[in-house]
Formats: C-alpha cells, sequence, structure tokens
C-alpha cells in the first residue's frame, strides 16, 4: 500500500514538470515574442521623428544631421538638443533649466511712458571735502619741533588749540636782540620797535613779546596755535622734523560744508545749469531727502569717463555727511518724453566704457539671444532713451544680462568682455589694399617655399628646423630690394623679417609660436596682394593667440594646425585662398 502511494506521488511529480515544460515555456516564449514585437514597434516610432542633429560642444553655431568631427577645431560631434536648430554667428541658446536657474526675465520694449519720474536725471556721485574751507597751518619760523599735539587724521582742532612747539635758533637770537633794544628804547626808539615788528611778523603775540621784555629771560621752545577750527585731513610733519620757515605742518579741512559731487554723461550737460535744484539721498539715511543747489559746473570734460563734474555744496553743521559717502542726486531737467523715443530698463543695459549693450531675445519662441549695442540717451529713474540699436516691438532681457552675456563668452560669441569676436575675419589678416611690383612678386614669391617648411616644422613640433627654415626664409627676403616700396608695404615686409629672426634665434617652441602669429599678420597681407605662381589657402585657428585666432598659408586645403601640432591637429578652417 505504501508502494503504491509512493509510487502515485512520484507519477504525480513528473506529470506536473511535464505540464510546466510544455505549457510554462510556450508562455514564456509567447511573452518574450511580445515584448521583442512590443520594442520593434517602439523602434519604429521613434524612426519615424525627427533626424538628430550633432553638434560640437565647443562651437554650438554647428549643427550637422549626422555625426563626424567638428569642421573648425576637429573635436567629435556630440548628440544637439532635440528641436536645436543651427544659430547665427553670434547668436547663443540656452536651456529652460539655465533659464530658470538665472532667472533670467525679458521685456518687449515700447515706447516711453508717463512717470512721477518722467524728466527726472538721476546722477551718481560721492561726498567731498569742500576745498574752499581748508586751510594749511605752517611755522612761521625755521626749527626743531620739539613737540607735536596732532598725530593722526580726522582729530577734531579749535582754534587757538597747541598745535606744536618749536625750538627756533633764530627766534632766540631774536629775543636777545629785544632785551638790548629795550633797555636802549629811550635813545634809539626805531631799533626798539623794529625788533618788536620783527617778532610780530613771527606771529608772537604782544603779550609774548611784554612777557620777553619784561622777565628779560630768552625762551627757547616757542608754541604754534591753531588759527581756525577744523578736522585734520592731512599730517604734513613728525615730532622731531626740522622745519623751514613757512613750511606746513597739518592740513585742516572745516567739514561745517561739503560738495556733493556728480558725474553727468556728455549728452547730459546741456541739462544743467548753476543755482539749479537737485534732491540728495545717500545709502546711510535712506528715509531722508537734501535739498541742495549746483554750484559749479567743470568746464573740462573727462577723456576717460566721458563725464564732467556737477557739484552741489551742502551745509553740514550736524555732521551728517562724511567725505567719501556715496549719495544719488535727482534733477528736474528739460527732458521730454517724445512718442517715438524708446526707453529700456536700466538693468538691461551693458556698458563696457565705450559702448552700451542689450542682450535681444531673436526667437520669440525659444531662448535665443543676441547682443546689440544701442546708443543711449537720457536716464529718466530706472529707464533709459534708447535713440538707435533697437526697434520697437523688440524682446530683450532686464533680468540676467550678464548671465546670457557671461554664456555667449563661454560659446565664443559676441559679448561684452569678448571685443576680438565683433571683429570680422578680415581685420585679422589685414583689410588694406598694397601695391608690389613684378619684381618684388616674383623674389617674395621665391621665399614663400621655405616659409611653408617652417610651416610643416611647427606642426611636427620641431623647434631646430623651425629655426633653420626661418632664418633661410629671412634671408631670402631681406635680399629683395626694397626701393620702390611704400610705407605700409615695407612696414610689412621689416615686421616680418623681425619675426623670422626673432623665431630662427629663439629655441622654445611655444615662444616661436608666438612669433608666428605676429608674423603671419604681416606675411599674408603681402601674400593676398601679389601674384602667386602657386595656389594657397589662408587657414585659421579659432583658438590660438588666447582664443583670439591667427592665420597662416598653405598649399593643402586640409587643415595642420601649426599652432597646436599634434595637440588640436585638425582645428581650422579654410578661410580664403590665394
Amino acid at each position: 500500500m505504501n508502494k503504491n502511494i509512493l509510487y502515485i506521488a512520484i507519477a504525480l511529480i513528473i506529470g506536473l514538470g511535464a505540464g510546466w515544460l510544455i505549457f510554462g515555456n510556450g508562455s514564456s516564449d509567447t511573452m518574450a515574442n511580445k515584448d521583442i514585437s512590443e520594442m520593434s514597434d517602439q523602434h519604429d516610432h521613434s524612426g519615424e521623428s525627427a533626424d538628430q542633429m550633432w553638434t560640437c560642444s565647443m562651437h554650438p553655431q554647428i549643427m550637422q544631421p549626422e555625426a563626424g568631427d567638428c569642421p573648425i577645431c576637429g573635436m567629435d560631434l556630440i548628440p544637439a538638443e532635440a528641436g536645436a536648430e543651427g544659430l547665427a554667428a553670434n547668436e547663443i541658446k540656452m536651456t529652460e533649466n539655465a533659464m530658470a536657474l538665472a532667472n533670467i526675465q525679458t521685456t518687449i520694449v515700447g515706447n516711453a511712458e508717463a512717470s512721477d519720474d518722467d524728466g527726472m536725471i538721476s546722477l551718481s556721485g560721492k561726498i567731498a571735502a569742500n576745498e574752499e574751507n581748508n586751510t594749511v597751518q605752517a611755522s612761521y619760523f625755521k626749527g626743531r619741533i620739539e613737540r607735536l599735539n596732532v598725530n593722526y587724521e580726522g582729530q577734531q582742532v579749535n582754534r587757538g588749540q597747541l598745535l606744536a612747539t618749536i625750538y627756533a635758533p633764530d627766534l632766540v637770537a631774536a629775543q636777545q636782540e629785544l632785551i638790548t633794544a629795550a633797555s636802549l628804547k629811550e635813545s634809539q626808539p626805531a631799533l626798539y620797535k623794529a625788533v618788536r615788528n620783527k617778532l610780530k611778523n613771527w606771529k608772537l603775540s604782544d603779550t609774548q613779546i611784554n612777557a620777553i621784555e619784561e622777565s628779560g629771560t630768552v625762551r627757547e621752545n616757542f608754541p604754534i596755535y591753531a588759527t581756525v577750527s577744523g578736522t585734520v585731513s592731512e599730517v604734513m610733519a613728525a615730532q622731531g622734523d626740522y622745519v623751514n620757515q613757512g613750511q606746513p605742518i597739518v592740513k585742516l579741512s572745516n567739514l561745517n560744508s561739503v560738495w556733493a559731487e556728480f558725474d553727468a554723461y556728455e549728452n547730459q550737460i546741456a541739462l544743467f545749469n548753476v543755482r539749479q535744484k537737485i534732491n540728495i539721498t545717500t545709502n546711510a539715511y535712506p528715509n531722508k531727502e537734501f535739498e541742495g543747489t549746483i554750484s559749479f559746473i567743470d568746464p573740462i570734460l573727462n577723456n576717460a569717463t566721458r563725464t564732467v563734474t556737477v557739484r552741489a555744496t551742502l551745509q553740514n553743521r550736524d555732521n551728517l555727511f562724511k567725505p567719501g559717502m556715496f549719495v544719488t542726486g535727482k534733477v528736474k531737467g528739460a527732458t521730454q518724453t517724445m512718442e517715438n523715443t524708446l526707453t529700456v530698463p536700466a538693468s538691461a543695459v551693458l556698458w563696457t566704457g565705450e559702448r552700451s549693450l542689450v542682450y535681444v531675445k531673436t526667437n520669440p519662441n525659444e531662448p535665443v539671444f543676441e547682443m546689440h549695442e544701442v546708443t543711449l540717451g537720457n536716464r529718466s529713474g530706472e529707464t533709459y532713451q534708447v535713440s538707435s540699436g533697437l526697434n520697437n516691438g523688440d524682446e530683450i532681457v532686464t533680468n540676467g544680462t550678464f548671465t546670457v552675456d557671461a554664456a555667449a563668452q563661454l560659446q565664443g560669441k559676441k559679448s561684452m568682455m569678448n571685443q576680438q569676436m565683433m571683429q570680422d575675419e578680415s581685420a585679422m589678416i589685414g583689410d588694406m589694399e598694397m601695391s608690389f611690383s613684378d619684381a618684388f612678386s616674383s623674389d617674395f614669391d621665391k621665399a614663400l617655399p621655405s616659409y611653408l617648411k617652417m610651416k610643416d616644422a611647427l606642426v611636427a613640433s620641431d623647434a631646430s628646423q623651425v629655426s633653420a627654415f626661418a632664418k633661410t626664409t629671412s634671408e631670402k627676403l631681406k635680399a629683395i630690394s626694397t626701393d620702390d616700396l611704400g610705407t605700409m608695404e615695407k612696414q610689412h615686409l621689416t615686421k616680418s623679417i623681425e619675426m623670422l629672426d626673432a623665431i630662427a634665434n629663439n629655441d622654445n617652441l611655444e615662444n616661436q609660436r608666438a612669433h608666428f602669429v605676429i608674423l603671419n599678420e604681416n606675411i599674408v597681407p603681402i601674400a593676398m596682394s601679389i601674384e602667386n605662381s602657386t595656389n594657397y589657402y589662408i587657414q585659421k585657428c579659432p583658438m590660438a593667440n588666447n582664443n583670439k585666432g591667427a592665420v597662416w598659408l598653405s598649399m593643402e586645403e586640409e587643415i595642420r594646425n601649426p599652432y597646436y601640432g599634434d595637440a588640436m591637429l585638425t582645428c581650422g578652417s579654410v578661410i580664403d585662398s590665394l
């Protein structure tokens, strides 16, 4: 009986195992086939989407439909963002995340609207000491400072206060003359009077002179007293110094009145006049407004900042204003807001010291920006009037402008800090017309093969060969007659020879490449101006010369970079051919 039960159990286990193998595995295969089918469907669906674009991480303006190398620097292209499109030369595109993190905001430019600040011109400035109240306390006689009672700037001095004690040998002799003349004043009154006047000229009072005369004793050390009250702005002598008659000891400033000096731009000069009211606020007292009157407009323009100084005199009896304190002034100018005047928020403008710049959103549906140079008019409150550079309806960056500019700079696009990108490539190789004779052209053409060998040696990073071929090229250029050359032509040839000699006498590869940059700035324009017997390509590496770019001549269209060699052999592009 037990054996039958055992047999039945074994048969049941075998049956279950067979059933799983038949039905379970088949189900698994079915599911697998289903998964593969779904994956295939998904793959086919993705294939129906837009073609993937590829770009360069260092040159995002490059957009190609398939993977490969960047035509500028030779780096491997990377997948571009979905929907990314090619950008103009100086456009930059930012991601939505970058826009959100930097809190970049834009505003559509429109005509000026009336506000409480219409006609108010805002100026920035500082508090300065009123130089009309400055006084220099000097020594009235020659001697040695035995004691100086004023030691630091900012010290308060009252009129009649003892400033210093001086030992004066000449004064000692004059006292002896007084004592002698006093005994003869009955017989020689003129002599007596002359001696007293001499002491008075040294600022001794009648009381001091009488005391000397009555005591008959010579005093060696004499005091110097302050003739005015004020604050020490400069200590001009030290204890123990020998001073001459009239030499300054201390400079005092009376701060009961101070100057508020503002910088006004060149195009604002006509809006100000003397005796004009100005409202002044400070960071120290933000809830207080002080009224002043313009007392001076500098007749000389500062060439560095293109501004003039506008000054107002303020009473300062409570010592609220401290020299050096920043202040803001608002003046009601003779300006009117016109219908065709565009205004932009002050936060949108980047000022380089010479030009004013804004970033315009060129694509209304995507975060694509481009820098524009604008001409500003007057500032009214927190807005600028724009006379050129923008159109009504343009969308500009008003918050996060520096972040957008930094992104442009990192991408090598035109930006506030990247002035070089604002120049055409032709500016680097010279945009001037030069004229050369047939004889010069023939002789110069014969020097180019050794130049090309020098370029190839730079590609191979062989400093000794670079020096040798530079010397050969220099010798060939020196043999050319320069009698019929103009001033500009001769300067380019002379500079080329100078750079070749520098390369020939230098065995440092990096220094040779640095001189090679300047050599090409002079030799390439010459090659562009002559009749060449061979076809040449002008090639450019945008990363050489500290990312300013540099050019060279080559007989092959293929890029072989002499500025980096194997480190970045194919970085560059052909920009012209001869």
